[in-house]
């Protein structure tokens, strides 16, 4: 492989123009494919086969226009007094011109609504008055015991009914001082397939055409507005990654290369997610996760080259073998570190959830493509910028006395010496516990979708929400639909009966539950088998108690011989989701853990290294979910990021975030530990190995984390909270994972295995393929590196005649 890079890289130095045209190409082929078959990005996430989806797949074959999905408008008025007639009147208007979009099913008129159940409650104050008259009359008559059973019957059904209207008064769409108005939009398709068409129509209705003297918001089950691709946070974090660009490599050139491929790659990358969403249900968080992911590795690894480069002509390399070696052996570091990206973002199609596979899918798209634009356009551009990717002073200094070949600086390895047990015990201490404590909030890790309580507080979804919670309740903002098999009857007559008491009794049954704020029968089926009811939980749909309550929903069989009931609703459906993912998550973190063991034994040829570099993925893994629970659940320092309403975690955040940060982490153990392993098989004793390794590797490793860091770091800020807790959760796990467990942890662990930091059984060491990640064999081959000096990872290291030969083979 490194050879064949080398050659790539000279290749594309060469012909520098066909490679840049050739990239060109592909941005205008993209952006042809973007503009031809880009679809709508959807704002929701389903899993077929969910408890949830097989009650909506009911309900739609039991009734006609039910399953589909239901949307929330919020009127209020803006003094604060109840609605007037007209008010009412034009509101009812819209509602009617609503009802005309297509994809509509119906759109309900609250007002209409509370005269219906006025009219009820009158119905039955009547029939009550009747019932009293009656049996008044039959007792004056004397005829009382003969009538006494039709009576009884008809008292019973009466009670029902009182009750029922009871249960379900909680239920309202217009608040108790008339100030604010619920409209309901029913739509055809399900919730996760309503086009963004329908809905904008929908809202055009209510918003274009405002009521006078009055307000109008949506709730996030119709409204969802989509997040910019770029925002000024983001864009800060790249200012701040360039900073560190030019504070490392000291020339604006060399530091606006690494970002120019970066961007180029990005907009390829999202350019071909985004065709792709006109044939594939693509999520709106799905493209900016592959820019989130292909601008922070695509400026780490065109840095890495780049940096190599540099080096290599501040030896005295000829330029143009100086770009071939580099593609052939940092270029050779990033194709092995972006695959073991990539085969961890694909992994999560093994999953079994669409929609996360799919996220994997794209986001390596953009590895991918920053990959091939860092060994290919990377050595392009920097044939045409020649040695002004060196500042002025470097070329003067190479030009001058010390241009001998080999830069002064460059020995910095041989002073070096081991640190002692103690201090390797002290910092291996310091490390574990550290990652413990910052790791202990995972423990108490609860996972959800974000719902409009976490939405920017200016947003129309937040002040639905709020609006809702504050005048009819936070149940309100997440309704459940409950569904209960009934026994039917032998002919339609009695079935008819039987479904009117056993409604009853399930209603009874549901309403006495702690966490059950109101409920209400909605029908019942044509047969009379399945009667429907709408349930209002105490608290909001993102609650622990709403989640309670859907367990105990679905454990309940109030009629004896039948089904347990069923729950759907976008709070159950979330719910389900959320079950699924946390289900998924062990096999796929044990699947990436198995990767990351063989990947790491065939680079470091040991068993010690893979054991304990994967124990620290693992730990800097719960230290980076403990930091999201903190911050997105608990609320510790929310009011930074402009967190109001904490809640829970984003529920496919672990899981996704276990295939990034597993490719991360694999990187920096690459460019730290491969200078360790060469240092020692170079005859360099184990312990000094270590030093020598982690000196020539820190500089590079640094200036990855905090680039990355900092390109995360800048989607923290996104007004999206599922945007900003997977920026929250990589840039916090890149900072645990690089400075404390690669910098602090692994160096100690290495100093004080020694030797057998690198034993492994003869009889693997001969069946396991030799993989030269840093290209050494490659360096030896060309006479641009003299023997008997050998690179080891970045610094130069003396060594002996004969330790030229042991290289090839060296110690284990």
């Amino acid at each position: 492989m490194a050879e064949l890079l080398y050659r790539l890289g000279r290749a594309s130095a060469r012909r520098a123009g066909t490679v840049i045209a050739l990239w060109l190409a592909l941005m205008l082929a993209a952006g042809a494919a973007f503009a031809l078959f880009s679809g709508e990005l959807e704002d929701s996430f389903s899993i077929p086969g969910t408890p949830t989806d097989q009650v909506n797949q009911r309900l739609k074959d039991e009734f006609s226009g039910m399953g589909g999905g239901m949307g929330t408008v919020v009127y209020q008025s803006e003094d604060g007094r109840a609605l007037t007639q007209t008010q009412r009147e034009e509101i009812a208007d819209r509602v009617e011109r609503a009802a005309e979009v297509e994809g509509v099913q119906d759109v309900v008129d609250p007002f209409a609504t509370e005269e219906e159940r006025d009219e009820q409650r009158e119905l039955l104050a009547d029939g009550r008055a009747q019932f009293q008259e009656g049996k008044a009359e039959a007792e004056a008559a004397g005829v009382l015991d003969q009538v006494a059973e039709t009576l009884d019957s008809e008292e019973e059904r009466l009670e029902r009914g009182e009750a029922l209207l009871e249960m379900s008064s909680g239920i309202v769409m217009v608040s108790e001082d008339e100030s604010t108005a619920l409209v309901t939009v029913a739509f055809t398709d399900s919730q996760e397939e309503v086009s963004q068409q329908t809905r904008d129509a929908v809202i055009s209705v209510f918003a274009d055409d405002p009521v006078p003297g009055a307000t109008v918001d949506f709730a996030d089950d119709i409204s969802m507005e989509l997040p910019g691709l770029v925002s000024k946070a983001e864009v800060i974090g790249v200012v701040v990654a360039g900073i560190v660009l030019v504070v490392m490599l000291g020339t604006l050139i060399g530091a606006g290369l690494p970002i120019l491929t970066a961007l180029i790659g990005v907009g390829i990358a999202t350019l071909i997610a985004m065709s792709l969403s006109g044939v594939l249900e693509i999520a709106t968080v799905t493209p900016i996760l592959g820019l989130m992911l292909g601008l922070a590795v695509g400026i780490d690894y065109a840095l890495f080259i780049i940096n190599r480069h540099r080096r290599q002509l501040k030896e005295g390399v000829d330029p143009a073998e100086s770009i071939g070696l580099a593609n052939g052996t940092a270029g050779n570091a990033v194709v092995f570190a972006g695959a073991t990206v990539l085969i961890a973002l694909l992994g999560l199609n093994l999953t079994g959830i669409g929609f996360l596979g799919l996220m994997g899918s794209i986001g390596a798209i953009a590895i991918t493509v920053a990959v091939l634009i860092a060994v290919t356009l990377v050595p392009a551009l920097l044939s045409l910028v020649g040695g002004k990717i060196l500042s002025r002073r470097e070329r003067g200094r190479l030009s001058g006395e010390n241009g001998d070949g080999k830069a002064a600086g460059a020995r910095h390895g041989g002073g070096a010496a081991p640190m002692s047990n103690l201090g390797a015990l002290g910092r291996a201490a310091v490390a574990i516990v550290l990652l413990g404590v910052i790791a202990l909030p995972a423990l108490d890790l609860r996972t959800g979708m974000p719902d409009g309580s976490s939405q920017p507080v200016d947003s129309t979804q937040y002040r639905a929400y709020t609006a809702i919670a504050e005048n009819f309740g936070d149940g309100q903002n997440g309704p459940l639909l409950v569904t209960a098999d009934l026994p039917g009857g032998p002919d339609e007559e009695s079935a008819e009966a039987n479904a009117e008491r056993y409604q009853y009794e399930v209603a009874h049954a549901i309403s006495i539950l702690g966490d059950v704020a109101a409920v209400a029968p909605i029908g019942v089926s044509e047969n009379g088998t399945l009667a429907i009811f709408q349930v209002i939980p105490v608290d909001g749909p993102s609650s622990e108690s709403t989640e309670e309550l859907v367990h105990t929903l679905r454990g309940m069989e109030p009629i004896h011989g039948t089904a347990p009931l069923g729950v759907a609703g976008m709070a159950s459906g979330n719910i389900d989701i959320s079950e699924t993912l946390s289900d998924a998550l062990p096999t796929y973190l044990s699947v990436v853990v198995g990767l990351s063991l063989v990947i790491l034994l065939l680079v470091f040829r040991s068993i010690f290294v893979p054991v304990v570099a994967t124990l620290g993925f693992i730990l800097s893994y719960f230290a980076a979910l403990g930091g999201v629970v903190a911050v997105y659940q608990w609320g510790w320092l929310g009011g930074l990021i402009g967190l109001e309403n904490p809640g829970p975690v984003l529920n496919f955040l672990p899981t996704l975030l276990v295939g990034i940060l597993f490719g991360l982490a694999m990187d920096y153990m690459l460019f730290i530990g491969t200078g360790m392993r060469e240092a020692y098989v170079h005859g360099t004793p184990a312990r000094l190995a270590v030093v020598r390794g982690f000196r020539a590797g820190r500089a590079v490793v640094t200036a990855a984390a905090i680039i990355m860091i900092s390109v995360f770091g800048g989607f923290v800020f996104s007004e999206m909270m599922m945007i900003s807790s997977v920026g929250f959760a990589l840039a916090f796990g890149v900072l645990i994972d690089a400075f404390v467990v690669r910098m602090l942890l692994i160096p100690a662990v290495m100093h004080l295995a020694g030797d057998a930091a690198w034993w492994l059984p003869r009889w693997l060491e001969r069946i396991l393929p030799d993989i030269d990640v840093e290209g050494s064999a490659l360096e030896r081959g060309h006479a641009s590196v003299s023997e008997p000096e050998a690179e080891v990872g970045g610094s130069w290291v003396e060594v002996p005649e004969e330790g030229a030969e042991a290289a090839s083979g060296g110690r284990g």
